[in-house]
């Protein structure tokens, strides 16, 4: 049966129940005080939970079948650990979890080899991640993690990005009205002693663009910041920092 583009043999996802908040709320007391049937009632009426969130990994593994079930895990963890006197909804706490059983699954699996030590210090600030969630019903900071496994945070840092999966610069994380915001975009380039746009001689041409347009450019290109820090600064949305750069670059190059 297919759910958007993850195929899961067996099961049905027209037919899978969604609970509200309220209902989710009682099957977990009911489920922490021992009753099974409520607690497989909630398992099963997060299903789809368990798939919203594997599809992002949809190019990163060849069996959806082996990633629902790690998924799956992960939601059990997060049914059988939730803390309901917090005033916090089921799914902010179930997806990392669900997410993490999933990435721990594909490190394992992957063709990238890491070194047993760094490997080890990565298990752990993994563990210690999990364990710090679950205590406090949210996602720990890397010093926090680091301070758990009495390590340095630079060693967390290093062990985690080694395990972390390879994605490309061209992968999409963000779209507003067909305008598609990439890795690639989010990169800034702290070189500020060589700047194509000076290397093009192209004061001319931008010279005649809008105030905020230039104020764009400048940050970007001459400065390195991100469409996101510049959105922040200069108070728009990405996508639209998208698309003035865009289009002023656009301009550009169709006068020189």
């Amino acid at each position: 049966m297919q759910y958007n583009k993850v195929e899961i043999s067996g099961v049905k996802t027209s037919e899978l129940k969604v609970l509200k908040e309220k209902e989710k709320m009682e099957l977990l007391r009911l489920a922490h005080s021992g009753d099974k049937k409520a607690r497989e009632k909630l398992i099963t009426g997060n299903l789809r939970l368990v798939l919203s969130v594997i599809q992002r990994f949809s190019n990163r593994c060849d069996s959806f079948d082996d990633i629902f079930q790690v998924g799956v895990i992960g939601l059990v963890k997060a049914v059988d650990n939730f803390d309901t006197n917090l005033d916090v909804k089921f799914s902010t706490y179930a997806v990392p979890m669900i997410m993490g059983e999933v990435r721990r699954y594909l490190r394992d699996n992957s063709a990238i080899k890491v070194s047993r030590s760094v490997k080890d210090v990565a298990y752990k600030a993994m563990q210690a991640k999990e364990a710090l969630t679950i205590r406090n019903q949210k996602e720990p900071t890397v010093e926090e993690i680091a301070e758990e496994i009495g390590i340095k945070r630079s060693e967390v840092v290093t062990a985690l990005e080694s395990i972390s999966d390879p994605i490309s610069l061209y992968e999409p994380v963000f779209s507003d009205s067909g305008d598609t915001l990439y890795v690639l975009d989010q990169v800034g380039d702290k070189n500020d002693d060589i700047s194509w746009l000076e290397e093009l001689s192209i004061k001319e041409a931008i010279s005649s663009l809008l105030p905020r347009e230039k104020t764009i450019l400048n940050l970007r290109f001459f400065q390195g910041k991100t469409q996101v820090e510049v959105a922040k600064e200069i108070g728009i949305s990405q996508a639209q920092v998208s698309r003035l750069e865009k289009g002023a670059l656009d301009r550009i190059k169709g006068s020189i």
